[in-house]
């Protein structure tokens, strides 16, 4: 496989490929089984607006969504079959390779430098990311992405367990997205997450005089079969890196920065200072 870019089509956006495919399946599957909108909608739980809505290609359905029709309309799996492709519409477009490569890797490595890993992002710190998204998104997007960035964290209780590591810079440690309050909730899940025995957390911090990680963030993903890829996220030209030789580079830079960095247990260690210093001192201020 060769290095790739993600492609910039639509055929997953709303409207078009995909979405509309599925919404046409939904409503002659609806339209045969004799169920109009508002009682399609009680038996599965949206308004007949949604369903509408669904069946225009407009709004993702969720996988729960899509079940239930499978079984009210008597699909036999033809609903549930697309549920896969379904599900990456959530994911913006330069993303949905990575995002099928991620959900299947034995081992995962990921260098941030900006903000907090989409995989370690709390719900209130993953809509603060997508509300300073440039050019703006609307409300519906900015959830259906929340939505899908947190089902992207059910890679940590996947059966086997993933080995997986992190380098962050410190400053991200420190930059309140969303409010001081929202960092808190951050930073205490990033600790909980470092405890977990799979999983790695390294600080990287501001004063150190060397630094392999110049040119910016990037993930490293395993397969199962060994193979590695590396991503490179830089919108909107991320990139797959499958060639041998590149990816031998992202893994020399990945040594390094986890060498270069506080190792796992000072990195908790440093968290928790972290904590217990801005929110202490808050409280102890506080009339």
């Amino acid at each position: 496989m060769n290095d790739q870019q993600p492609e910039r089509n639509s055929e997953c956006e709303p409207g078009t490929g995909i979405l509309s495919v599925f919404g046409q399946q939904l409503k002659l599957l609806r339209v045969r089984e004799g169920i109009e909108r508002p009682e399609f909608g009680r038996l599965t739980g949206y308004s007949a607006a949604t369903i509408a809505s669904f069946e225009q290609g407009r709004r993702i359905p969720p996988g729960k969504f899509i079940d239930r029709a499978d079984e009210v309309l008597n699909a036999g799996g033809v609903l549930k079959a697309s549920k896969e492709e379904v599900a990456r519409a959530q994911y913006p477009a330069f993303f949905r390779d990575a995002a099928r490569l991620e959900a299947q890797a034995a081992d995962l490595h990921v260098y941030a430098n900006h903000a907090v890993p989409g995989l370690l992002q709390t719900e209130d710190y993953a809509r603060a990311v997508f509300a300073m998204w440039r050019p703006l998104l609307g409300e519906e997007i900015i959830e259906q992405r929340v939505s899908a960035r947190l089902a992207r964290q059910d890679l940590f209780s996947r059966t086997p367990l993933p080995m997986i590591s992190f380098v962050i810079e410190e400053a991200v440690m420190r930059r309140p997205l969303g409010g001081v309050e929202v960092l808190r909730g951050q930073l205490e899940q990033i600790l909980r997450r470092g405890r977990e025995r799979h999983v790695e957390v390294q600080v990287m911090p501001t004063d150190r005089e060397e630094h392999a990680g110049l040119a910016g963030p990037f993930n490293l993903i395993g397969a199962r079969d060994g193979h590695r890829v590396a991503y490179v996220e830089a919108y909107p030209d991320s990139r797959i890196h499958s060639e041998r030789r590149a990816v031998r580079e992202f893994e020399e830079q990945y040594g390094l920065l986890r060498a270069q960095a506080l190792s796992p247990g000072e990195s908790l260690a440093f968290l928790e200072k972290l904590l217990g210093e801005r929110w202490m001192s808050k409280r102890l201020c506080a009339p």
